[in-house]
């Protein structure tokens, strides 16, 4: 069974709220999104094994992008059987699918969620009024660079981690 972090098993099978869990829900520690999609894992385990080792942390939603929280080293298995996984998440929730490890630096985060884009430089950037944006540089690739929703990955970005980013293309 995939684990899910602040939800019981019971729960997460039955389809019925422990007052436990949906005290949870109420106080929004864990969100209706978190349910639907830790539903959908449980559901894909028979078919793909591999999933049953994975941690489920969260799961966050920007403009039409889906950010699958995991444990440290799950990704690896949610991308195995040649992405087929991630399809069938991405078909039952009618997003597009970004999975990201929970508790890694800034750096490898930023990489999973610009992947297949390479960050050529990254950096802090301090405003006058105190707050600080993050600057990110990516390698520009032909084909690809169009596909990439710059906004919504800011967006995205911000709901994860509270980070404001400055995205640019290097030449």
């Amino acid at each position: 069974m995939p684990k899910m972090a602040n939800i019981c098993y019971f729960c997460l099978r039955s389809g019925i709220l422990c007052s436990k869990c949906q005290e949870k829900l109420r106080s929004g520690e864990i969100s209706e999104l978190d349910l639907k999609v830790a539903r959908i894992l449980l559901s894909l385990e028979k078919t793909y094994p591999l999933l049953q080792g994975v941690y489920f942390h969260k799961a966050v939603e920007a403009n039409g992008i889906l950010a699958l929280i995991v444990g440290r080293g799950d990704m690896p298995r949610l991308l195995s059987y040649g992405g087929k996984i991630i399809k069938e998440i991405g078909q039952k929730t009618g997003a597009n699918i970004r999975v990201l490890e929970h508790g890694v630096d800034d750096r490898k985060f930023l990489e999973d969620i610009f992947a297949p884009l390479n960050i050529v430089a990254m950096n802090r950037i301090w405003l006058p009024d105190g707050s600080t944006e993050t600057r990110v540089i990516l390698k520009k690739m032909r084909r690809r660079t169009s596909d990439i929703k710059a906004a919504a990955l800011k967006e995205l970005v911000k709901k994860v981690r509270g980070m404001t980013l400055r995205i640019e293309f290097a030449s």
